[in-house]
């Protein structure tokens, strides 16, 4: 598995746990960082760090997308694959759009519902062609 493709993995697991705990995500990487088993890639922290800075924004442009959805009625780990990538997709620039999708649909299709991977595409994809210039 590359690198990246791990610590996208990462920062969705530590985004999940502290959704799921109702925790602040950046105490979740902090305890995730020190127990350092497994290690927390360098990019996984950037992901949760910038997903937690610009969560207002993200659950905006998600909720703008969702066809429908809440962002409450999202399976909790759809909710943390897509702020990951919604991040990652516009604020971080030395990473491929169709990449970055590509990896946070393979995602949901390791760890959420069947209907997931093809509702993760569609709610990313609209965001990318509302907030990014062609």
């Amino acid at each position: 598995m590359a690198a990246r493709t791990k610590a996208r993995k990462r920062a969705v697991d530590v985004l999940y746990e502290a959704d799921l705990r109702s925790s602040d995500p950046l105490a979740v990487l902090r305890d995730r960082i020190a127990d350092g088993n497994p290690p927390v890639p360098e990019h996984a922290v950037r992901l949760v760090e910038g997903a937690v800075a610009q969560q207002a924004r993200i659950d905006e442009l998600i909720e703008e997308h969702a066809s429908g959805w809440s962002l409450d009625r999202l399976p909790d780990v759809d909710r943390a694959i897509l702020r990951m990538a919604v991040f990652e997709l516009l604020w971080v620039d030395d990473v491929p759009d169709a990449v970055v999708i590509d990896e946070a649909v393979e995602l949901a299709k390791a760890l959420s519902t069947d209907d997931s991977p093809a509702y993760v595409n569609g709610v990313l994809g609209g965001i990318v062609r509302a907030e990014i210039p062609t």
